[in-house]
């Protein structure tokens, strides 16, 4: 066998071989995207929704299912305002709901990660990215609560409008969106939790430092907020839910007054209408009887 010493150089000669002869694919992706934004504020004219159910519009370019579709097809068809967007939390920004939009569409991203290694790995990848070659995101490493977020995102310089709040916290998503303030999203991506029955409004406990991970590994579906008491939360606020991915867990909310003729408000059962869910929810029994409680003001 050849010596790594040896092989090395030759491995990364006919990798950048491919790289200079293989066709641009980030180039092409966005020609690709643009051709659908296209066709969305065509079909916006003329008072058209293309789709029956949002989770039909998905694709997957920088989400971890079909979000980047939705997210598209939902903010072409409002029309883009301020092209900022909030994204908790970011993870290493390969895969998360904002690249997207970023990287493709022009947007400005202000991103929130807790894990300082991925926060760092995050920073690395948009400053290496030419998209981002003269403005990279705002990336933020910090545990968010309910107490400090309003600071973190006026610190960030994400206050007022934006166009998309995407929130995945793994663990106090509804305080923390309850306490949200100092940013106004049009549209918000909540992640929530399918194990739960559609009709139970039901969250965990407040605690600032909860991790799902530190939790014993049987009950581990201890966390984050039902698709009832997100739905709830949001329609005291202003917003409705308009669908989710077709896992059916990724929730999308949108503002009152925005795009209503072409996304009505869906129920909770609509969005669990899928196999996923159906299976998730054989797991309901492990952790039915830890202390979930019901966030529904009384």
């Amino acid at each position: 066998m050849f010596p790594k010493s040896v092989l090395r150089p030759v491995v990364n000669w006919v990798r950048e071989k491919i790289r200079e002869n293989s066709p641009n694919l980030e180039t092409y992706s966005q020609q690709v995207q643009r051709n659908i934004v296209n066709q969305y504020i065509a079909a916006r004219a003329a008072g058209l929704a293309l789709y029956p159910r949002i989770s039909d519009s998905g694709f997957r370019a920088c989400s971890q299912f079909e979000e980047d579709g939705i997210i598209l097809y939902v903010l072409s068809m409002i029309g883009f305002n301020t092209r900022r967007v909030v994204e908790m939390s970011c993870g290493d920004g390969r895969e998360c709901m904002a690249t997207n939009l970023i990287l493709n569409h022009g947007f400005y991203g202000y991103l929130f990660e807790a894990n300082v290694q991925s926060a760092d790995q995050a920073r690395r990848f948009f400053a290496s990215n030419k998209d981002c070659f003269l403005r990279q995101p705002s990336i933020t490493t910090a545990w968010i609560t309910a107490e400090n977020v309003n600071q973190l995102l006026r610190d960030s310089g994400a206050e007022g409008d934006v166009d998309l709040l995407s929130l995945d916290i793994d663990g106090n998503d509804y305080w923390v969106l309850r306490a949200i303030e100092a940013t106004q999203p049009r549209l918000i991506v909540a992640e929530t939790r399918n194990v739960m029955p559609s009709d139970l409004s039901v969250t965990i406990p407040y605690k600032p430092d909860f991790d799902y991970i530190a939790q014993p590994e049987g009950v581990r579906d201890f966390h984050g907020v039902s698709l009832l008491a997100m739905t709830k939360l949001c329609r005291a606020r202003g917003y409705r839910l308009i669908g989710a991915h077709r896992l059916g867990f990724n929730a999308f909310f949108l503002k009152n007054g925005e795009g209503e003729r072409f996304f009505p408000e869906v129920s909770v059962e609509a969005c669990h209408d899928n196999q996923y869910t159906r299976e998730r929810r054989k797991g309901w029994p492990t952790v039915k009887d830890m202390p979930w409680v019901d966030p529904t003001p009384r």
